[in-house]
Parts: structure tokens; C-alpha cells; sequence
């Protein structure tokens, strides 16, 4: 993937742009879509000068708020039927059941974190149009999150990049290695609190 981006950066610069922001908003509601992938990429890439950082920022955090975005109208419009399509097993329903509840509590909070938990961003967009969290509340809450992490993935990809200058594919592997564990943290941390609540139930 990283040659083929490459590649395009190469011919056309302004399609890269285009494909981070079609990557971040496909990736709300198909969360197979490499959206994270894409952006760490880039900003590998842009710590060579082929891209520019804050449009490599601004692509992905457009992106990811309007994919945000659209997935919660589609909750706000199809309510149930979209839960029961998309999160139809055990599992699904669990993190349905938990997400709103977590948004009664806390739904900026809930926000913020979802977007860095794989499939979060889709279940907590979902739900808050289902629950019909007001727009307003939801639509500031997930401009922080889109910007954040939008500029985390970007930013991690940079720098990465920069310290490996000669061997850009190093700076990916480690970029990628660095958001992985990331991603593996927070998890873990949400298991070990869900299980302290269990205990505690």
C-alpha cells in the first residue's frame, strides 16, 4: 500500500488529499476501509515534502466528521433496523447495550475515545443518532475527535518518516507498530475495567 500511495503522491499530489478524505468518511461505516492506514501513510510521505502535514490533517479530520456524521443521520433515520442489521450477535448487542448506556453518562467523553477504538467510532455514531442524542452536542464532540485523531495519525506518521528519512518504509513499520499498540491498550484497559465491574456487580 505504501508503494501505491507513494505512486499516486508522485503523479498527482491533490488525489492523495482526496482519497484520505474518502478513506476517513467510508471507514465510519465500513470499518474494514483502511482509514487509519491511509493517514499514517501520508504523513510519512509528507515528512519528504511531497504532501503538506496540515492539508494531510485537514482531509482526514473532513473526512472522518462527515463519515461520523453520515452514520449518525443513518441511526437518527433507521434506528432500530440499522442496530439490528450491523450489530445483530451477541457481541454487537453487548456493545450496543454499553454504548447507551455510556451515552446517557457521558456522551462526550464516549465520543472522543470511540473514534480510536476499531468499530467504536461506527457503534457510538450509530447509536447517538438512535438514542437522538442532539446534533448540535454531538456534532462539537466529534469535531474534536476527528481533529484529534486525525492529527495523531497524521503526526505519528511524520515523525516517524523523519526518523527514518532513508528507509520511509521503516517509519511506517513503526508508525503502524506505535497506533497498533495503541489501539491494543485501550482495549485492554476497557476489558480490565469491565471485568473490575463485573466484580464489583
Amino acid at each position: 500500500m505504501f508503494a501505491q500511495f507513494t505512486n499516486l503522491v508522485a503523479d498527482a499530489s491533490g488525489w492523495a488529499y482526496a482519497v484520505i478524505l474518502v478513506f476517513a468518511l467510508l471507514d465510519a461505516f465500513l470499518p474494514l476501509v483502511p482509514s487509519e492506514t491511509a493517514v499514517i501513510t501520508a504523513g510519512v510521505v509528507a515528512s519528504t515534502g511531497d504532501l503538506s502535514l496540515p492539508l494531510v490533517i485537514a482531509a482526514a479530520a473532513v473526512g472522518a466528521f462527515a463519515g461520523d456524521n453520515t452514520t449518525y443521520g443513518l441511526g437518527r433515520r433507521y434506528g432500530e433496523r440499522a442496530k439490528a442489521r450491523f450489530f445483530s450477535g451477541q457481541r454487537g448487542q453487548r456493545r450496543v447495550a454499553w454504548a447507551e448506556r455510556q451515552l446517557d453518562e457521558r456522551s462526550g467523553e464516549l465520543i472522543i475515545v470511540g473514534r480510536f477504538i476499531p468499530g467504536g467510532r461506527t457503534l457510538v455514531s450509530l447509536t447517538a443518532g438512535t438514542v437522538r442524542l442532539a446534533w448540535p452536542r454531538f456534532a462539537t464532540f466529534d469535531t474534536i475527535a476527528a481533529f484529534t485523531w486525525a492529527t495523531y495519525a497524521a503526526v505519528l506518521g511524520y515523525f516517524g518518516g523523519r526518523a527514518f528519512e532513508h528507509s520511509l518504509w521503516k517509519g511506517l513499520v513503526l508508525a503502524l507498530g506505535i497506533a497498533l499498540s495503541v489501539t491494543a491498550g485501550t482495549e485492554a484497559v476497557r476489558w480490565l475495567l469491565r471485568k473490575r465491574r463485573d466484580r464489583a456487580g
